[in-house]
C-alpha cells in the first residue's frame, strides 16, 4: 500500500503536444497529442517528452509511467516531411550517435522506473523503437506494429535492433526489420511475444492503469532496484557481471539502506499491508 499523504506533483511547463495526467497515486500518464498528424514525432513533441520523462525520473513521488497516443494511432513514427527537410543540412549519423535518450526521448533511455506502453493503434518505425524499451506492453485489438524503415531507404537505428533480436530472436526480428512487414497485435502477442496483453480498445487505459496500480502496491525501492537489474542484464555479457553491476547500483544501495525494506519485513511479521514511502533521491 502506498502512502497517500502527498498530492500529485506539478509538472514543468511543456508543449500541448504531450498531455499529462495522474490516473492513480504515483502514476504518470503521458499522451502523445498530435492526432491530426497521427502523433508523428517531431522536435517539439520529442522535446516535450524528454522534459517530462526527465522530470518523472527525478520526482520521488512518481513511481510508474504510462505512455499512449491520442486518437486512433499510437505514433506514426518520425514526421517524414520534417525529417526530409533536414536532409543535407544535418549529419544524421552524428545526430543518432549523440541522441542520448533516443527516439521520442525513450528508445535509448536507461530508466530505473517502470514504463508501460498502452498501444492504442498503429505503431510505426520509431514508435516501435520506443515500445521495445518499455517494460510492459499492452495493446488494443486494433493495434499494429511495423518497422518499415527499409521501405523508405532509412534505418531503424535508435536501439530497436539489439532489443528486438534479444526479445524475439534473429529470424523473427528479421521479418520485421528486413521485410518491413506489419504485425498485428494478436501476432505480436502470440508469435513474437513482445506484447504482454491484448485487450479491447475501451479496456486499454483502464488495464494499463490497473497494472500500474499493481506495481505501486510493491516497494518502489525494490521495484526500481529490480528494474535496474533488468537494465544491467541487457548491458553485460554474463550473469556475474550483470549481478555485480546490479548489486552495487545506486538503486540497490538505496534499497538496502532505506526505510521500505524495514517496513516490508516489519509488515510481514505483523501480518499487515506495508505502507511504502517515496524513495530517496539518488
Amino acid at each position: 500500500m502506498a502512502d497517500k499523504s502527498a498530492s500529485n506533483p506539478t509538472p514543468p511547463a511543456h508543449t500541448d503536444e504531450v498531455k499529462v495526467s495522474f490516473p492513480e497515486e504515483h502514476v504518470l500518464l503521458l499522451t502523445m497529442n498530435r492526432p491530426k498528424h497521427l502523433n508523428a514525432m517531431w522536435h517539439t513533441m520529442e522535446d516535450g517528452l524528454g522534459l517530462l520523462l526527465n522530470w518523472f525520473e527525478e520526482e520521488p513521488s512518481l513511481w510508474v509511467a504510462i505512455i499512449t497516443g491520442e486518437g486512433q494511432v499510437f505514433c506514426a513514427g518520425a514526421d517524414l516531411r520534417a525529417w526530409g527537410a533536414q536532409q543535407g543540412s544535418v549529419d544524421q549519423q552524428a545526430r543518432y550517435a549523440s541522441t542520448f535518450n533516443g527516439f521520442g526521448s525513450l528508445s535509448r533511455r536507461s530508466s530505473s522506473k517502470p514504463i508501460i506502453a498502452a498501444v492504442n493503434g498503429g505503431a510505426f518505425g520509431g514508435a516501435v523503437e520506443m515500445i521495445f524499451n518499455c517494460d510492459l506492453v499492452i495493446a488494443s485489438e486494433n493495434a499494429v506494429f511495423a518497422l518499415p524503415e527499409v521501405k523508405r531507404g532509412v534505418i531503424a537505428a535508435q536501439g530497436v535492433i539489439p532489443r528486438i533480436k534479444a526479445a524475439v530472436g534473429h529470424q523473427l526480428a528479421s521479418e520485421m526489420l528486413l521485410l518491413g512487414r506489419t504485425v498485428s497485435a494478436a501476432e505480436a502477442y502470440q508469435r513474437f511475444g513482445f506484447v504482454n496483453l491484448v485487450v479491447p480498445r475501451e479496456q486499454l487505459l483502464p488495464t494499463a492503469v490497473q497494472w500500474a496500480r499493481q506495481i505501486t502496491q510493491n516497494s518502489p525501492d525494490a521495484v526500481q532496484s529490480t528494474k535496474r537489474g533488468l537494465v544491467e542484464a541487457a548491458k553485460h555479457g554474463n550473469v556475474e557481471q550483470a549481478t555485480l553491476a546490479h548489486v552495487w547500483s545506486p538503486e540497490s544501495r538505496r534499497s538496502y539502506r532505506g526505510e521500505n525494506m524495514i517496513e516490508g519485513l516489519k509488515a510481514f511479521q505483523e501480518k499487515r499491508k506495508p505502507v511504502w514511502r517515496n524513495p530517496a533521491k539518488l
